[in-house]
């Protein structure tokens, strides 16, 4: 094991940062992308929506390798192939929650914040937002733990991440290097889901006073 690590350990460490950089990159422009989307969805008329979402889930069953592919036969072999192909995955759960805990929200606190005063801007950022937070989160979340294992993909257009590892051990018959690219991919989204998960329990109104 001591072999392995002398041989390996620092291109898995800095495979272990180019994954992670890829996946909070990709999730973070997946989570303003998918919140404003929500946002505006949960403006237009609910038929709007039952049109938009079937038909935006779309992309969300292409399969990845498959996109990866396309994007890289239009942009080549350079990171934003990568990160636009991840965005879009990583967009469609975070803008569903938003729209979900947007429209879930009860009107009786709509109804009271327009009897305050407040301007639409102030009813969603005060109001809507902070409501539909738990819901957004749990968006974020799901969103993360799939953009982990999206981006195993990367190293298929040789751009990195634990990826390598993996499909190196596979051509090779080296079960080591798959295990060294499979554990850190694995604890990767159990820790980002964990981290995430804790947020969404936090966020959730009333938890305090049930506990």
């Amino acid at each position: 094991m001591s072999a392995f690590f002398d041989a390996y350990g620092a291109l898995l460490g800095r495979s272990i940062l180019i994954h992670l950089g890829y996946v909070l990159a990709s999730v973070s422009i997946g989570l303003v992308c998918g919140v404003i989307l929500g946002i505006l969805l949960s403006r237009l008329p609910p038929k709007w929506s039952a049109f938009l979402l079937p038909v935006l889930s779309i992309f969300q069953t292409i399969p990845g390798i498959v996109f990866l592919g396309l994007l890289f036969l239009a942009l080549g072999m350079i990171p934003a192939t990568v990160l636009i192909a991840l965005c879009v995955y990583a967009t469609f759960p975070i803008l569903k929650n938003t729209y979900t805990g947007l429209s879930q929200v009860e009107n009786r606190y709509l109804e009271a914040a327009r009897g305050c005063g407040m301007s639409p801007m102030q009813i969603l950022v005060r109001v809507e937002l902070p409501l539909a937070l738990p819901s957004i989160i749990g968006g974020l979340r799901m969103s993360t733990v799939y953009t982990v294992s999206w981006t195993v993909l990367a190293s298929m257009i040789g751009l990195g991440g634990l990826g390598d590892f993996i499909y190196q051990g596979i051509s090779s018959n080296n079960n080591l290097l798959i295990v060294a690219g499979a554990i850190p991919a694995a604890l990767m989204a159990v820790v980002l889901g964990a981290i995430l998960d804790w947020l969404q329990k936090k966020a959730t109104p009333g938890r305090e006073a049930v506990s």
